[in-house]
């Protein structure tokens, strides 16, 4: 996923003024900044204002360094040795950011179906009934309280992503069916 979103945004550009690491770096050196979507780093026409640059920063680094390791052998060899470092913290802070600025809501689990319970006392009922959906290949999950709320497990549906809730209630035992309900139009498909 994260090797998706870096490529997602890749541009290479070439600094021949980048400086890093100066007193273990032997030869090429590299960098990868990240820059707000849709916008291009910097070059002299955006310093002649015809293109705006945002940096969000640097996410990795690094480059050739044949003399770096021989100062931990005891003899003093030349290693050759090219390296990379990844901020994966910072990746995940930019991911998170843009996953906030988007009105897209971003599905924490895989689950298609929670079954839940309308009433008190149904836990046997919501367990037989998932057991049959991961029997017929759904993913499907219960909330393993006892007795939760209605409006609790629908929230739990809301929050990670889930978009179909199968309800039981007394009625709908004794009619052998089950309420079946979108979770983000909040459509119920009534039992014929």
């Amino acid at each position: 996923m994260i090797v998706l979103f870096l490529l997602r945004h890749l541009q290479v550009v070439f600094d021949l003024s980048l400086a890093r690491g100066l007193d273990y770096y032997t030869g090429v050196i590299y960098e990868a900044v990240l820059t707000q979507a849709g916008v291009a780093p910097v070059s002299s026409d955006a310093q002649n204002g015809t293109e705006e640059s945002v940096s969000v920063g640097s996410v990795a680094g690094g480059g050739r360094y044949d003399g770096l390791v021989g100062m931990f052998d005891p003899k003093g060899r030349k290693v050759p040795c090219v390296g990379v470092s990844i901020g994966i913290e910072r990746i995940f802070s930019i991911m998170e950011q843009k996953a906030e600025a988007s009105a897209e809501k971003v599905r924490t689990t895989e689950v298609q179906v929670l079954v839940a319970s309308a009433q008190k006392n149904l836990l046997e009922e919501r367990l037989r009934l998932v057991t049959e959906l991961w029997n017929a290949g759904i993913k499907a999950e219960v909330m393993y309280k006892k007795n939760p709320k209605l409006l609790s497990q629908l929230q739990l549906c809301e929050e990670t992503g889930i978009p179909l809730v199968a309800i039981l209630g007394e009625q709908e035992l004794k009619d052998g069916v089950v309420k079946l309900r979108v979770v983000a139009t909040r459509e119920e498909v009534q039992p014929p």
